[in-house]
């Protein structure tokens, strides 16, 4: 398991949070798997104390479910919650885009373009962890530029529910988002056009509640 490997002693709350986070999503540990801090701990050379602690941030997004004295799982792939984190993921970033444009500079579109074109070539080459990855570091560019905390904390918090079941798409042969919405996104970003951006995004988002409703 690439994503639960021994992490460095530092921030280990969080670090023990994005290793489980990521497994999670990655599919390393699947729906319904009973995991036990002990076990994860070792494998990733901590304690158990930062691991427990990344549980009950885990519980909190949704991702892991718990009965005291019981057990403590991962929770199934549910279409209506995905759907419901799409919506509210894809508000936040109808919102990030309308204050970004006017802000972004030549550096920030010429990122935008470098994240798509990684994109691109992951879809064509089938590599979803790359694909998900870009298409993450072009999005993001829109939200740091925004400089809302409190979009980028509600982004962080839902996506890995969403990019559950984009992944397990792809898995049984769907296809990935296209990269010509995002060229039109970077296209009317670059034209300084806003409106023409915040409809693309939702267009973006709108296509990932649709993935929910073909589950």
């Amino acid at each position: 398991m690439e994503a639960l490997r021994p992490v460095p002693r530092t921030l280990l709350r969080d670090r023990a949070y994005a290793a489980i986070r990521d497994a999670i999503v990655a599919g390393e540990i699947e729906p319904g798997a009973v995991v036990r801090d002990a076990d994860l701990a070792e494998r990733l050379g901590l304690s158990r104390a930062p691991v427990r602690e990344a549980f009950s941030r885990l519980v909190d997004e949704g991702l892991l479910e718990s009965k005291p004295q019981s057990y403590t799982r991962v929770t199934p792939v549910v279409a209506a919650e995905v759907r419901d984190a799409a919506a509210v993921v894809g508000a936040m970033h109808e919102l990030v885009t309308r204050v970004a444009v006017p802000r972004l500079r030549a550096a920030d579109l010429d990122a935008m373009r470098a994240a798509n074109g990684r994109f691109a070539l992951a879809v064509a080459g089938g590599d979803v962890d790359a694909a998900l990855r870009a298409d993450d570091e072009l999005h993001d560019v829109l939200v740091r530029v925004s400089g809302n905390r409190a979009a980028a904390a509600t982004v962080a918090r839902y996506t890995p529910l969403i990019r559950r079941l984009e992944r397990r798409r792809f898995g049984e042969g769907g296809s990935c988002r296209s990269a010509g919405l995002h060229e039109r996104l970077i296209e009317a970003c670059a034209d300084g056009d806003t409106d023409g951006a915040v409809r693309v995004t939702a267009n973006i988002w709108h296509t990932l509640a649709d993935l929910a409703d073909a589950g």
